[in-house]
């Protein structure tokens, strides 16, 4: 197991600035559509990240061939050698069920395990399931493995009982090869699901709607090559403007796309920092002294997301006052309460709501990342914890953020890696 250490000798001032990474959760369903030709697909701005690679393994073993430089990747599924997405790849990461729709358009026929991921209550797989169904596929669940089977799917009309993301992006890339015309209700709204829709579409899919609550999916036969550059990733994005709210710093975020921020930096202009427009992809976000409290309620986009909960809680302990932070999404997202309470805040979780009673002095303990986003929070407390704080088990956070204490770093931040029980350190030593 592996942690990240902190020092901090007194609360941090971020200063400086910081390039964002492509988005996971944009780059995840890209690759996934990459099964649905024999053709080249070429995506850029790649994060390096944990789940990055573990797709590449799981499209390896399908069959798809690939080159990866620096943040560019060619990839290429003229064969599909296996319609079996195994259990001991799919368990690591919830978002390989994206594979499921692929492969049943593509082939025919999809075995794929029911997904494990972050333990951030209950998110099960059947508006999947009931929607490939409607689309003509026969499906079972045998010995812990979605079986789908159709020989070719056909266009029908579905509405998501609720908003889904990744129900909505298996869907869309099951419908583009289906015969006839899909209609898809109450899709989800998020950045990832019009990037996927853009990459389908210079693949050659028929998709109008894209941005919309209703998708109109027109059926082809075959789908082509592309090439596609991927989003700046939101959550990472979110994550270091919350670090210059709160350690009252002065930061520049290149390579963002600010209106996909407008929930966040609404919420933490009201919380007092000042946010400006830095160029055509950067912000600059500049904290205050005093950190207002308030409430936040997740919501699917273009609410408040749920992935920046956390982080936001973390900074809700500085604020003057008392805040309520309300989880509509996730019935389970409240883990990092503990550990954040470990380091000294006042939280009282109350069902779906934390109560964060502010201003608590943070000082430096050792804590556990239950989560990729909880793991995140826990590197944000530790910039304004006095002493030295130990996060393990960060596997979750190499999950999603890119290098983050090599960028820390940079910005002045005393962390390090430990590897190994602490024989080998990497990052910025003290």
């Amino acid at each position: 197991m592996e942690a990240l250490r902190i020092y901090t000798e007194k609360p941090y001032q971020l200063r400086g600035e910081v390039t964002i990474s492509g988005a996971k959760n944009a780059v995840l369903p890209a690759l996934a559509a990459s099964l649905l030709t024999g053709e080249e697909v070429h995506l850029t701005n790649i994060p390096l990240v944990k789940d990055v690679q573990t797709m590449l393994t799981l499209l390896a073993e399908l069959g798809a061939e690939y080159s990866l430089k620096k943040k560019s990747l060619t990839i290429s599924a003229k064969k599909i050698l296996s319609d079996q997405a195994p259990y001991q790849l799919v368990r690591a990461m919830r978002a390989s069920i994206l594979v499921l729709g692929p492969l049943l358009a593509r082939k025919g026929r999809a075995v794929v395990a029911l997904p494990g991921g972050c333990a951030i209550g209950t998110r099960p797989v059947d508006l999947h399931i009931t929607g490939l169904q409607k689309l003509g596929a026969e499906i079972k669940i045998e010995h812990g493995y979605i079986v789908a089977e159709a020989r070719r799917l056909k266009g029908a009309e579905f509405e998501f009982e609720k908003k889904t993301v990744t129900g909505t992006e298996n869907l869309v890339m099951a419908a583009a090869l289906a015969r006839g015309e899909t209609v898809l209700k109450n899709c989800a709204l998020e950045p990832e699901v019009s990037s996927l829709c853009e990459l389908l579409v210079k693949m050659g899919a028929r998709i109008d709607g894209i941005g919309e609550e209703t998708l109109r999916i027109r059926g082809v036969d075959d789908l082509g090559p592309a090439s596609h550059r991927i989003i700046p990733d939101r959550i990472e994005a979110g994550t270091f403007m919350v670090a210059a709210a709160l350690t009252g710093g002065d930061l520049v975020l290149r390579e963002v796309e600010p209106a996909h921020l407008q929930a966040l930096t609404d919420k933490l202009t009201i919380s007092g920092a000042r946010i400006e427009k830095s160029g055509r992809r950067s912000i600059r976000v500049i904290g205050s002294q005093e950190i207002k409290p308030q409430d936040v309620t997740t919501a699917p986009y273009p609410g408040f997301p749920t992935d920046m909960q956390a982080q936001f809680m973390v900074l809700m302990t500085q604020a003057s006052g008392t805040s309520i932070i309300t989880e509509t999404i996730f019935d389970r997202r409240f883990a990092h309460a503990n550990e954040l309470t470990r380091l000294g805040a006042s939280i009282e979780i109350q069902g779906d709501k934390a109560v964060i009673r502010g201003r608590t002095p943070l000082s430096g303990a050792e804590v556990m990342a239950t989560d990729l986003r909880a793991s995140a929070c826990l590197v944000l407390a530790g910039l304004v914890a006095t002493g030295q704080t130990t996060i393990n088990d960060i596997e979750h956070l190499d999950r999603g953020y890119e290098k983050i204490e090599e960028k820390l770093v940079k910005l002045g931040v005393k962390i390090e890696r430990l590897k190994n029980n602490n024989n080998h350190r990497t990052g910025g030593k003290p």
